[in-house]
């Protein structure tokens, strides 16, 4: 049975963490703009275990317990940002002042705690380098196939081009999405709304996004926000376009070549 779904929240200091994987270079602060010189890798372990305490707190939810990436969080310790970071300047900038184009509000830490929290990022960081470990996927990952090959089966046998347009929905789709979220977005697409049309015995029909769905009864929310059910019997005739459902009926059918392949192409879409 079918419920509506409840919106979660979460620490501020998620969203912030959320963004350090998509900052573009030109955003990133000045000199002007860099934290203390102590915030440098190498820390002290005090400062180190201090953010570590910090960010398990109030980021491991999203981010896992060692910035390796959790449920819905990219992996830190394999950002670009991170690795570029010399001072703290680059991930306290960015918590700092927020990307608000990107729905990430400013966060305002003490020096202290800023510098344990780049402490212990970086800290995790070397700790998986210096086990020769990568657990995140990167952009060179995703261009390991034949984006030509991944064109054909786009239009052909995955059937991507019933539903999707390199200059629609996808359209710089290779710019917006990165490594593991231009997979996870292929792969799962969660966001994907499935809707219903509904056609009474007098004909007229509602087509909606679905707000209720169980083996009774039925509800969709119109174009205009406008809840409206009804009962599942033999006279009312239901139509269900759930698009998420093809990229599932497809994961029992990929081959890793197929994958390969579409990610190449996806990855050409800028």
């Amino acid at each position: 049975m079918m419920k509506p779904a409840t919106a979660l929240t979460m620490p501020l200091f998620l969203l912030a963490a959320s963004h350090l994987l998509d900052v573009p270079l030109e955003a990133r602060p000045t000199v002007a703009q860099q934290a203390d010189p102590s915030q440098s890798k190498g820390a002290p372990k005090e400062l180190i275990e201090s953010g570590k305490t910090l960010f398990q707190q109030q980021c491991a939810f999203c981010h896992g317990r060692d910035a390796g990436g959790g449920e819905t969080g990219p992996s830190l310790i394999d950002s670009e940002l991170v690795h570029h970071d010399k001072a703290g300047s680059e991930i306290a900038g960015v918590i700092r002042i927020g990307r608000p184009d990107k729905g990430m509000p400013k966060f305002d830490l003490s020096e202290t705690a800023m510098a344990g929290v780049v402490a212990f990022i970086h800290d995790a960081e070397a700790r998986n380098a210096s086990n020769g470990g990568r657990r995140g996927v990167l952009p060179s990952d995703l261009q390991t196939g034949n984006a030509a090959l991944g064109k054909q089966y786009f239009d052909g046998p995955g059937r991507c081009s019933t539903c999707h347009s390199p200059t629609g929905d996808l359209a710089h789709v290779g710019t917006r999405l990165v490594g593991l979220r231009l997979e996870q977005r292929m792969l799962y697409p969660n966001r994907a709304k499935t809707k219903a049309t509904v056609t009474l015995p007098s004909g007229k029909s509602f087509t909606g996004e679905i707000a209720y769905d169980d083996e009774f009864t039925v509800a969709i929310r119109d174009a205009d926000g406008r809840y409206r059910s009804w009962p599942k019997i033999p006279s009312v005739k239901v139509q269900i376009d759930a698009p998420a459902e093809a990229h599932t009926e497809l994961l029992g059918q990929y081959t890793d070549a197929d994958i390969h392949n579409l990610m190449a192409y996806l990855q050409t879409l800028k």
